[in-house]
């Protein structure tokens, strides 16, 4: 009895261990891989600018009050238009050394305003007064983060019904009755176009002369969201 007893054990410890590792091998057959993309076109909806300013001084302390005293003047002309979120960015202080002895030469300091706004047309004046100061380093156009999700929300759908007529697609042309999801991603992606590099011999005025508004065309982005995933045909 007893051995009995224990084959039977043993059998069923068997038969139960070839049971649970055969499971996951049944995902390896009829597996196949599908991917659908949704892509559109978006009008870019944000403006962005960096302007800068570049002061020389002997003195490290002179200099600093010179580009403190730029910066505020610049600040206090940028909260004329509340609509326009500005913000200081990076300031940086170097020696400067003279090419031919290598001698220290002067400080030379430079410090940046960084310009965000969906109203175009005020950020565009706000640089043209900023610009009897300032150079414009760089302006660019973006998808807003509201816009995008939104966007993206939408493409979701899309790349996801893309995906299951592929899945039921293959389905039928394997002569199957249907399939089962086995796994399924969903990735975005966005093209952003490069900013528009301003020369700075270009983008700089005298005090005296302020650079006229400039009209501007913001472009489009493109933003993808992609389905890949597998499924098991039955």
């Amino acid at each position: 009895m007893r051995t009995l007893v224990l084959s039977a054990l043993l059998l069923t410890g068997t038969i139960s261990g070839y049971v649970s590792a055969a499971e996951p091998e049944a995902l390896n057959y009829n597996v196949i891989n599908i991917q659908s993309d949704a892509s559109r076109q978006v009008s870019n909806d944000q403006m962005h600018a960096v302007l800068f300013i570049e002061r020389s001084n002997k003195q490290p302390a002179a200099l600093s009050t010179q580009i403190t005293q730029a910066m505020n003047q610049g600040l206090a002309i940028a909260r004329k238009y509340p609509q326009v979120k500005v913000e200081t960015g990076t300031q940086t202080t170097y020696p400067v050394y003279d090419n031919d002895s290598s001698k220290f030469k002067e400080w030379r300091g430079r410090a940046e305003i960084r310009l965000e706004s969906k109203d175009f047309k005020a950020t565009s004046q706000l640089i043209s007064e900023l610009q009897q100061n300032f150079q414009t380093e760089s302006i660019n156009f973006t998808v807003s983060d509201e816009q995008r999700k939104k966007v993206e929300n939408e493409l979701m759908i899309e790349a996801s019904k893309g995906f299951q007529q592929r899945a039921q697609m293959v389905s039928q042309a394997w002569n199957k009755s249907g399939y089962n999801l086995v796994s399924l991603n969903l990735n975005t992606s966005n093209y952003v176009p490069q900013p528009m590099m301003m020369r700075a011999s270009l983008a700089k005025f005298s005090n005296a002369e302020a650079a006229p508004a400039q009209d501007v065309a913001a472009g489009e982005s493109k933003i993808t969201v992609n389905a890949n995933g597998s499924i098991q045909l039955k």
